[in-house]
């Protein structure tokens, strides 16, 4: 796994000269670009503005001049089995986006990026590295009264090709078990879920759709929500910040991490932070506790001293 940030190597150092300086001071890190950035950039043929965000329709309503669209639910997962998209059909969604090799590309969403970072971990597992997130999402870019479109984007077909999944990134039940179990010590959990979700007071937030049959977190996990993570206007904070956040709980990436939420979303974004702004050893367990809390058989803290369906 690369466990810093990459930058692709266009002739003559091209894209190294746009990319330099685009993190802020309070960022430090080239895995984002500010809205700044983007509004004087949206002209570039060799740049792909994507929108990946929670709210279905959001985009049809107005998006960034020139982006493309991607349905978190039905263009990036497998619509048959729980699953990412698979190779094959990822290649050909970016193709008919647009994307070729030599393409910088930035993503976008509502809802402080949740989806959009989901989205960032799928381009990683593909290894399509030349890829950032708008720093502060579709919220910030409206928020500053910066101009939306209804005009669907066409581009011309692309000739990307990606790379075989690389797992290393991505957890998955059995390996969680381990770590709960005390059987792969050396790994840590980072819950990133509300402490209401942790404690096991709620199982998930109100009005959403996907549960488990028991509350609570993983054994061993600490819980460090998503939120401390980002600035009042959804932008990630500083790099020294987001590191004491994480040491404050005993995360200092001196061990792998895996980061889980509620389906994985939200765990990307956290995801993202300590893989790509601090360059941590990371994987993003997108089971996460839909999969773990309906499993048979495996260990649940539960603090509020609730055992089944919240009861």
């Amino acid at each position: 796994m690369i466990s810093t940030p990459t930058i692709r190597h266009i002739a003559g150092g091209i894209a190294l000269a746009l990319f330099t300086g685009l993190a802020t001071a309070n960022t430090n890190t080239d895995a984002l670009v500010t809205t700044d950035w983007l509004a004087d950039n949206l002209d570039r043929d060799d740049l792909t503005v994507i929108e990946v965000s929670v709210n279905p329709g959001k985009f049809e309503r107005g998006h960034i001049p020139g982006a493309v669209n991607f349905r978190w639910h039905t263009d990036l997962v497998d619509t048959v089995r729980r699953d990412i998209i698979d190779r094959a059909s990822f290649q050909t969604l970016l193709r008919d986006a647009g994307v070729s090799g030599d393409d910088e590309i930035v993503l976008y969403g509502d809802t402080n990026n949740w989806f959009a970072a989901w989205g960032a971990w799928i381009f990683d597992i593909y290894g399509v590295d030349s890829v950032r997130l708008l720093d502060g999402g579709r919220d910030k870019w409206e928020a500053e009264g910066r101009p939306l479109s209804l005009r669907p984007a066409s581009h011309p077909q692309g000739d990307i090709e990606v790379s075989e999944a690389d797992e290393s990134i991505r957890a998955f039940l059995p390996e969680v078990v381990e770590v709960a179990s005390h059987e792969a010590a050396n790994t840590q959990l980072v819950d990133i879920r509300s402490a209401a979700e942790y404690e096991g007071r709620i199982i998930a937030p109100d009005g959403v759709d996907e549960l488990s049959v028991r509350a609570g977190h993983i054994p061993g996990a600490v819980n460090v929500g998503w939120g401390n993570a980002v600035n009042e206007d959804g932008t990630f904070k500083s790099a020294d910040e987001l590191r004491a956040i994480y040491a404050q709980a005993g995360v200092d990436g001196s061990k792998p991490v895996i980061t889980y939420c509620r389906i994985g979303e939200r765990s990307s974004h956290t995801w993202f932070a300590l893989s790509k702004i601090l360059g941590y050893d990371v994987k993003n367990y997108d089971g996460s506790w839909t999969e773990y809390g309906n499993s048979v058989g495996v260990p649940v803290t539960n603090l509020a001293g609730t055992v089944w369906g919240g009861q």
